[in-house]
């Protein structure tokens, strides 16, 4: 499947805060049922969400930004948030947050954003990137499609579970 025509990858804005909240937790409650404990998941309000992506877009820099993926209908349809890394090996920048709404995936919107946000990173200046993901997400191998190399493996505690997750490094952010 393709993109939709006029899908556009930009910096996120102020008014996108409510619908990056509602993408990203629908996104954790299909993406991570079984992986995360339901109460976590049952839990979240796409209101504490809206108030946190509100605070972050307020924050963005050349080095440190949310990126929206927006159809003509019916608006932010994805996201990804990147910037300095929070601890890894060997990187200096990371994808924190990369999400595509259910209805959207495999049409190319995931890499699109993927391939704006590393872009982003190397106009920041990062030489190198990586982001995480939880072992037991299927959607990982898509990072590896996406030309991230396994690099690593760590196991976070996290609402009481064990989690473990795989790393994927993009080590040359000039050659993306």
């Amino acid at each position: 499947m393709t993109a939709p025509d006029g899908l556009r990858i930009e910096r996120a804005r102020p008014e996108d805060a409510a619908a990056l909240a509602k993408v990203y937790v629908e996104t954790w409650r299909a993406a991570y049922a079984g992986l995360l404990p339901d109460r976590v998941l049952v839990a979240m309000r796409e209101s504490a969400h809206e108030a946190r992506f509100a605070g972050w877009i307020g924050r963005q820099t050349d080095r440190q930004f949310i990126l929206a993926a927006r159809a003509p209908a019916p608006g932010v349809i994805g996201l990804c948030s990147a910037g300095r890394a929070r601890g890894g090996p060997k990187t200096d920048g990371e994808i924190y947050l990369l999400y595509v709404d259910q209805d959207w995936q495999n049409r190319g919107i995931g890499r699109s954003l993927l391939r704006a946000a590393l872009r982003g990173l190397r106009t920041g200046g990062y030489c190198r990137a990586m982001l995480w993901v939880l072992a037991g997400n299927p959607s990982r191998f898509f990072y590896e499609a996406a030309g991230g190399v396994r690099t690593a493996e760590r196991t976070e505690r996290l609402w009481g579970t064990d989690l473990p997750e795989i790393g994927y490094a993009w080590p040359d952010l000039d050659a993306v």
